[in-house]
């Protein structure tokens, strides 16, 4: 273990961790934009730079190992004014609409200008401007918020393996898109919305369906498949307006299409919400229980007739593996036939 302190405070960490992870572990706060804990550290939004004792200038935190006896300070009157200097640089490239943004109220740019009492931009300039290209169904680019700060192309590589999008051109021409420009066309898993600070990326069908307030978060599990990955559903009006995961989940706020952005069949006023049963040729609503009976007659009166193995069995991904093992143990002992088989092979 390698011994540092941090503001005063001694504490060991494995070697390999940076200043931040040393600092993290000590509950002492760092703002970051660019840095997730589940990405490697790429240091490009410089707000998490400290001062190391023995060294001239400063560094950043969150790609600086951690040595023996390093003694490093994280707050002080030179490291506040050079923060809240880079924050105006980002600032000054980025558009102040946030009464309208989709994001306002859970943008982390948003709270740190808040944080640093940024009312007024003293770097006022010219600004990039960028066509609006939305021509995917799921996510909405809106690139004159993104503040390269890396975490949608680190996700889509490092954790997704997809490497959708990159950084293309530099300098003041710099953005994130996909190869040559192109619509973007990808699994749409949804981890760079997941992962993005700003309003840069946002979902298509939450749009004006709702931010923070009167906003309620029930916590529940995806049930598109067996998997079983712990998502929220952020509830409006008694209508789904998204869907995210936390990140101290066993999924580890990861989701795929389907989970994130495949949630509006809730609300569709075709679905099913009762049993129905055929009578005179037409479907009438039914109890759980007249269905059910019906159920068990039918199945009884074709294993009587032609026996066991004239039924088979057909179970759903869907569905949880305990509620797969009883399926499979009805048709094996109740019904009495091994003809039993399972979607996921198909």
């Amino acid at each position: 273990m390698i011994s540092i302190t941090i503001d005063g405070k001694k504490t060991a960490v494995a070697p390999g961790s940076t200043i931040l992870d040393a600092a993290r572990a000590l509950n002492v706060y760092i703002p970051t934009l660019c840095h997730h804990p589940k990405l490697t550290p790429f240091g490009g939004c410089r707000l998490c730079v400290v001062e190391v004792k023995g060294v001239p200038r400063p560094l950043t935190a969150c790609t600086t190992p951690a040595t023996e006896g390093m003694e490093v300070a994280t707050s002080t009157p030179g490291l506040e004014d050079l923060r809240k200097t880079v924050l105006e640089l980002i600032l000054s490239d980025h558009p102040m609409d946030c009464m309208a943004c989709e994001r306002a109220g859970d943008c982390a740019l948003q709270e740190l200008a808040y944080s640093y009492g940024i009312r007024e931009n003293r770097f006022g300039g010219e600004r990039r401007k960028y066509e609006k290209r939305g021509a995917n169904p799921f996510i909405e680019r809106d690139m004159e918020k993104c503040i390269l700060c890396g975490r949608c192309v680190k996700v889509c590589k490092e954790v997704q393996g997809v490497s959708a999008i990159d950084f293309a051109y530099r300098g003041f021409n710099a953005k994130v898109c996909p190869p040559f420009e192109h619509d973007l066309n990808c699994e749409f898993c949804g981890q760079c919305v997941a992962v993005c600070p700003t309003g840069a990326l946002t979902g298509k069908a939450w749009s004006k369906k709702g931010r923070q307030k009167d906003v309620k978060e029930v916590d529940t599990v995806c049930g598109y498949c067996g998997v079983g990955c712990n998502i929220t559903m952020h509830v409006k009006d008694n209508e789904v307006v998204r869907v995210s995961s936390k990140p101290d989940t066993w999924n580890e706020g990861w989701l795929c299409v389907k989970g994130r952005f495949g949630y509006r069949f809730i609300n569709s006023p075709e679905r099913l919400t009762t049993p129905l049963i055929k009578k005179a040729g037409q479907f009438a609503p039914a109890t759980w229980d007249e269905a059910l009976d019906i159920v068990a007659k039918k199945l009884s009166g074709i294993k009587q007739k032609h026996g066991p193995d004239s039924i088979g069995g057909f179970s759903s991904a869907r569905c949880t593996n305990e509620d797969n093992y009883i399926f499979q143990k009805f048709v094996r002992a109740a019904i009495g036939t091994n003809n039993v088989d399972h979607c996921a092979r198909l």
